[in-house]
């Protein structure tokens, strides 16, 4: 009998499980699996084991993060509760670092204000030519530190290395150019007269692409001044060893929208080799209060360029979007561009460059873009009326600015009361309209950046600025004091003169030759005009653009 019931049970054992069974098993353990996992996760977590991440590149100890980049509840950064109002907004608030590109960073060494290796965040081992490589941005400028130091490490931060500044006014006073002496990266050249004997003997006053502008005032002179300034410029890039130069004023800043961690340097590297300029096509500030202070860190909403928009979008929003004003955007619409040191590059005015012995070869941005901010405080109307000495009559200002709106605002600003001043600003600049400005968002005329004023926030709330302040020497060398000291004054000059009647090339003798140069065309190399700021196409454009 035991014999048979040992026979029965071996039966048992051999006899195939029921596919039932397997299934239950089979379940049991996918179910108890992750429920292990997420245990073992929390007890090193709890522990300290485990580090998100995603939290990596965030300052130590933020709670502000970019969009999309919210620590998982894994993280020991998780927020504790959810915030109300958007991450966007979030950023510029509270007293911690908001960028997370400075993490690590060292800014008491100004030097170090760049990406190392391994340093871009998602990029390990990130290959050593993108990192060796080397932009310049150049300027002409008579801004204060208050527009300089953010406008500049602005740049620092998305890879510019190296900036040349051609200062005079404000920005070439002692107190301003010690500090942008002090700054590794930065030459700073003062408008002495020496330097305007130098631009004196340019071979650009015996050409023709610049001799529209020559000899006339205001915006015209600044013109001529900023392409002589971008030749010298090209000469101290090659000399640094600069891959590429970029011409900006500092009102302006770069905006690498499709670029890999927002990275002008990145993005500059994607370029074909045979490409020899890149135009950054301009977004404008788009102001929606008319007491705006600092407006890098204010304003967040710009006015999209032509060529970033659907053509029937752009003409058909084009009368909402100009409000009455003279043109699309306040003032020009054919971007900057960035052009690859090489033999014979030069300017072509202050928004291209090119070269003497070929067309350059060049490409348009689809995303990035140069965001200028145009007439953002409302002292901007006062102070471009106290730059030029022309007469506030329609024809008059003709022979002095180069765009509509800039030559309606000198009238205004010439002939109206600080009270109507304030309403003129508020119709034509303020953008105070709730319904117009949320139709011309919801279409993608309008645009939401907050990148720069999150970056410039961050830096700020970083003390980079105040230490940089704080660590320029008291004084200047005798010679740069001197050089400080004339180019300040260079613009309080009668600012009816213009550049040559100054100093630069005014000697009868020297208009004579360019006479001489410009009249017999055979002796003389004749080029393709300079590209001067050009407004965006109006409504007479449409229906030429829409046939092609």
């Amino acid at each position: 009998m035991g014999n048979n019931q040992q026979h029965q049970h071996l039966q048992s054992l051999l006899r195939p499980t029921p596919p039932s069974s397997i299934s239950s098993k089979l379940l049991l353990l996918l179910t108890l699996l992750p429920l292990t996992l997420a245990g073992l996760a929390f007890v090193l977590q709890w522990r300290g084991g485990i580090t998100d991440p995603t939290t990596h590149w965030v300052p130590p100890g933020s709670q502000h993060l970019f969009p999309g980049m919210d620590p998982s509840p894994l993280s020991p950064t998780a927020h504790s509760e959810r915030h109300s109002s958007s991450d966007c907004v979030s950023l510029i608030r509270g007293s911690s670092p908001s960028f997370s590109y400075y993490h690590g960073w060292k800014f008491d060494d100004m030097s170090n204000l760049k990406p190392k290796v391994g340093s871009l965040p998602g990029i390990k081992g990130t290959p050593s030519l993108l990192l060796n490589l080397q932009i310049c941005i150049t300027t002409s400028t008579s801004a204060g530190l208050d527009q300089i130091l953010p406008w500049m490490f602005f740049h620092k931060v998305i890879g510019v290395s190296n900036f040349f500044l051609f200062v005079e006014g404000k920005a070439a006073s002692p107190d301003v150019s010690k500090v942008l002496e002090s700054i590794p990266g930065v030459k700073v050249i003062y408008r002495t007269r020496e330097l305007e004997e130098q631009q004196a003997k340019s071979r650009i006053w015996n050409e023709t692409w610049l001799s529209s502008f020559f000899y006339k005032p205001c915006n015209y002179e600044l013109f001529v001044k900023q392409s002589l300034n971008m030749e010298m410029a090209i000469v101290m890039a090659r000399n640094a060893g600069m891959d590429w130069i970029i011409h900006l004023d500092t009102d302006e800043l770069l905006h690498p929208a499709d670029a890999r961690e927002y990275s002008l340097r990145q993005l500059l590297h994607d370029v074909p080799g045979n490409v020899d300029m890149v135009i950054f096509p301009n977004y404008e500030s788009s102001v929606e209060r008319e007491d705006i202070k600092d407006p890098f860190s204010e304003i967040s909403m710009f006015k999209r360029n032509y060529d970033h928009l659907p053509k029937d979008t752009y003409f058909g929003m084009y009368k909402d979007a100009t409000r009455g004003n003279p043109n699309y955007f306040l003032t020009y619409g054919n971007g900057k561009s960035a052009a690859r040191i090489q033999d014979h590059l030069r300017p072509n005015g202050a928004h291209r460059w090119h070269n003497y012995m070929k067309t350059p070869n060049e490409i348009k941005l689809e995303e990035a873009a140069v965001l200028h901010y145009t007439y953002s405080k409302f002292s901007d109307l006062t102070s471009r009326r106290d730059r030029c000495g022309c007469k506030p009559t329609k024809e008059d200002v003709k022979r002095c600015f180069m765009l509509e709106f800039d030559r309606a605002a000198f009238i205004i600003a010439s002939t109206a009361t600080q009270e109507e001043m304030l309403n003129w600003y508020r119709e034509h600049i303020v953008w105070g309209d709730k319904d117009i400005k949320m139709k011309l968002l919801r279409k993608g005329v309008l645009t939401r950046i907050y990148a720069p004023m999150v970056i410039i926030q961050g830096l700020r709330e970083s003390g980079v600025f105040s230490s940089i302040i704080a660590s320029a020497p008291t004084t200047l060398s005798k010679d740069k004091f001197l050089s400080s000291i004339v180019s300040s004054n260079s613009t309080r000059a009668t600012a009816s003169e213009s550049l040559p009647s100054r100093r630069i090339g005014r000697s009868k003798e020297h208009q004579a030759t360019v006479r001489r140069v410009l009249e017999i065309e055979s002796a003389a190399a004749s080029y393709e005009a300079a590209v001067p700021p050009l407004s965006p196409p109006g409504m007479g454009d449409a229906h030429l653009i829409i046939a092609v």
